[in-house]
């Protein structure tokens, strides 16, 4: 693949970032792509490994040697279409996928993989500029009606294979328009929201409709979908976030992470926050606890909206500076990561929990905290605190909201909270309900929500048609 030697004679280059000064100015993306010839160099890294286990590493199974050979022997029309065999919308997993094939690359044996996620971002960017993205729309319909709640990834990547396979697709969003988490999660910085809106385009005219400001369960009546449509699909994401049960909590200042991202991704689509108390950080001592993507989305969020200091609490123990490769690879090692948004001048704190808040008229002013020990028990003496004008909770997501339509469609959960569903089928104990993405297997990231999406529409087409053409 790519260059025999190429691996040997090319040191890894990334795409740089613009300088962290100037990126917080504004929230536009600050990653900067490689030109067409060092993307080239950097396939040519790709080596005849004899057993290409970025495949296994990557969650929809890029044929990523394959694409690379072709980038380097620049047909790059042809690496789009193979890229696209697999995946509905690389240029979102080219901007925000943490890259687990990178991980399993032959290469990171020697922390010097191929640059995958760059590659997969040039190709599918230069697929879109040449005009290689067009709409798939299907010969032939065929008289099947499906509903999809949910558009997000998931519900996305399902909407789009079962409408170029020729059903009548409707997917149903209760926000104002498209997207789920990749709008309304994932801050503009990370990945602009004109990329979704263009792939919602490119959908509606191979035949997807969508429902925005429908919130199914509450102003939509499930059992309408259900009784309307041959099959639905549960693709609403895990959105019940996880609490902290502390003293102080109900205090003004104290939110969930996705409160706040989510109104800063409507206040720059300029959507209307309706009648919520803004969320905003410029001026003050922001904390964020939680060590995820979703508290460094936090973290870029505050300094672009102006904070004076940023902390971010975590309360496992920090990991590893380096991981033991002979112990993890090619799976996903446990060590120690700075993202973009970390990097741009926020304290970490690891091994610490929060023991209550407080403050004045209202107003949350400081956090308590102590240090715990391996038993995550805390630790005598070791007290602290820290201002805290605003907390921003980012502890993750237990399971999908269960009140109005899961209920109501009375569909089984597993002993997580989850719709139960397997992943051959994907079928929910309802004869005709499916589930899929981070409503049936929990919080996890875009690409597995891809995958997800894509192998539940081949279930739904088998289900419909009796066989199916759609890959998995």
């Amino acid at each position: 693949m790519g260059k025999i030697t190429g691996f040997k004679e090319f040191d890894r280059q990334e795409r740089p970032y613009k300088p962290v000064a100037e990126r917080v100015s504004n929230f536009d993306e600050f990653v900067m792509p490689l030109g067409d010839q060092e993307v080239k160099t950097q396939a040519a890294r790709c080596m005849d490994c004899g057993i290409p286990y970025c495949h296994s590493g990557c969650p929809v199974m890029n044929q990523i040697p394959d694409w690379n050979d072709l980038v380097y022997g620049e047909d790059w029309e042809e690496a789009a279409r193979n890229l696209h065999s697999t995946n509905n919308f690389p240029e979102f997993t080219g901007r925000i996928c943490p890259a687990p094939c990178e991980a399993s690359c032959t290469l990171n044996i020697d922390d010097n993989p191929v640059a995958i996620k760059t590659i997969e971002c040039a190709i599918i960017d230069r697929a879109w500029e040449e005009g290689w993205v067009v709409p798939e729309v299907p010969e032939q319909k065929t008289g099947k009606k499906v509903a999809i709640v949910g558009s997000g990834p998931a519900g996305l990547a399902a909407a789009q294979q079962l409408a170029r396979t020729g059903h009548d697709v409707h997917v149903y969003e209760k926000q104002a328009r498209p997207g789920g988490l990749l709008r309304y999660g994932i801050p503009d910085f990370k990945m602009s929201k004109h990329l979704v809106e263009r792939r919602a385009k490119q959908m509606e005219a191979e035949g997807v409709t969508f429902h925005c400001n429908r919130h199914v369960g509450v102003d939509t009546d499930v059992a309408d979908l259900e009784r309307n449509h041959d099959a639905v699909l549960l693709a609403g994401g895990s959105e019940d976030p996880r609490d902290l049960a502390v003293p102080g909590r109900d205090l003004d200042g104290v939110h969930f992470a996705m409160d706040f991202l989510r109104q800063q991704n409507k206040r720059i689509g300029r959507e209307d926050l309706g009648d919520v108390t803004p969320i905003l950080a410029g001026g003050k001592h922001v904390v964020v606890i939680g060590g995820g993507d979703t508290g460094s989305d936090c973290i870029g969020t505050s300094f672009r909206q102006g904070a004076l200091s940023v902390t971010q609490l975590e309360i496992m123990a920090a990991p590893p500076e380096k991981e033991n490769k002979a112990l993890s690879w090619p799976h996903w090692p446990l060590k120690m990561r700075t993202s973009s948004s970390q990097a741009e001048g926020a304290e970490r704190d690891f091994a610490v929990m929060t023991t209550h808040f407080s403050g004045d008229k209202g107003k949350v002013k400081t956090l308590h905290g102590t240090r715990v020990d391996s038993a995550m028990k805390p630790i005598d003496g070791s007290e602290f605190e820290l201002p805290a004008d605003l907390v921003l909770l980012a502890m993750g997501f237990v399971n999908p909201v269960h009140d109005g339509m899961l209920k109501q469609l009375s569909v089984s959960l597993d002993g997580r909270g989850n719709v139960k569903a397997d992943t051959e089928a994907y079928q929910t104990n309802r004869w005709k309900v499916f589930s899929a993405g981070d409503m049936r297997r929990g919080q996890s990231l875009v690409v597995w929500a891809i995958r997800e999406g894509r192998q539940a529409a081949r279930s739904i087409d088998e289900f419909l048609m009796g066989a199916s053409t759609l890959p998995r």
